[in-house]
């Protein structure tokens, strides 16, 4: 059983580490976070409470998680009595580095140590520590803490007690956690989507469709059964060898570079950056660009009410 009320320390009050803190203060944890921007510290409490009420919460929860909330002015403050630290700082290695030098100084040795990240090594970012084996990843995909999956990112020193911990931890605040066995770029979901993501580029290169059309047919075809029906339960479902006759024809002829593609370093290089910018792979006013976040918290919210039902 988890221990309720632990001091968790997140390191960042950014997109992601006010999303992590609120989802363990909700938890029952205790949670002191900071961040080296005055401006992301004195929003944090509004951007949560924001969070939170757009997740459905009333507002007697709301309060009850922001007052298991404190917000420090320094890193030392924020680790000195901590049990879990989460840094969550932008994905630059430098950055990382230095960051968990000044958490291992200030934090108890006892203190659990994992750094946020979508596809950074975390055998990289951690092999300046002295205590190697209490440091691991977690990451939390974006909204972290609307979406349930966290991947725990073991290295190769980190102990599996220590894993073990983290994970029940997440289990507690209502996440699913995965444990990834092996430190590769991009854990599990960001090599599963980045594959996707690398042949639905590729076919709008190729000028077999435009990118509307691969958009359209994801979410009007398989992207629908994903959330309950997983690629090799599938691949079960209609049977291994039907699944073998198709890589058999269509494999050859996927995207297979090992680099970026030409058409999106160009369009980047252009200064088309997506909806940030109002063009990308499509073409976006900030109105779209609205409707479309607003469509994603909807569903993942409405989602997760009939999964849970």
């Amino acid at each position: 059983m988890v221990t309720k009320k632990q001091q968790i320390a997140v390191i960042g009050a950014g997109l992601m580490g006010h999303g992590i803190a609120l989802t363990l203060a909700r938890a029952g944890q205790y949670v002191a976070i900071t961040d080296p921007a005055a401006e992301a510290r004195d929003s944090v409490s509004a951007r949560m409470h924001q969070s939170m009420k757009a997740m459905g919460d009333d507002d007697e929860t709301v309060a009850k998680a922001l007052k298991m909330i404190e917000i420090y002015p320094s890193t030392a403050g924020a680790v000195k009595d901590a049990d879990v630290v989460f840094e969550a700082a932008p994905e630059k290695m430098a950055l990382k580095q230095k960051i968990f030098a000044e958490i291992e100084d200030h934090a108890p040795e006892h203190c659990i140590l994992a750094s946020n990240t979508s596809v950074m090594p975390i055998t990289q970012i951690m092999s300046g520590l002295r205590l190697k084996n209490r440091a691991l990843g977690t990451h939390w995909w974006n909204p972290p803490h609307m979406i349930p999956l966290v991947e725990v990112i073991k290295t190769e020193w980190t102990d599996p007690s220590v894993a073990q911990a983290m994970a029940d931890l997440l289990q507690d605040a209502g996440k699913t956690p995965v444990m990834v066995e092996r430190d590769v770029p991009g854990f599990i979901g960001n090599r599963l989507q980045h594959a996707l993501w690398r042949e639905a580029i590729s076919l709008v290169e190729r000028g077999i469709c435009d990118a509307e059309s691969v958009d359209t047919v994801i979410k009007s075809c398989f992207g629908r059964r994903l959330a309950v029906l997983g690629p090799l339960e599938n691949a079960d479902l209609v049977g291994t060898d039907l699944t073998l006759d198709i890589h058999n024809t269509v494999l050859a002829d996927l995207e297979s570079r090992t680099g970026p593609s030409p058409y999106l370093e160009r369009l980047v290089a252009e200064g088309k950056l997506g909806m940030k910018t109002g063009q990308g792979f499509r073409t976006w006013t900030p109105e779209q660009a609205d409707k479309v976040r607003a469509r994603v918290v909807t569903h993942l919210t409405k989602l997760e009410d009939i999964l849970e039902s």
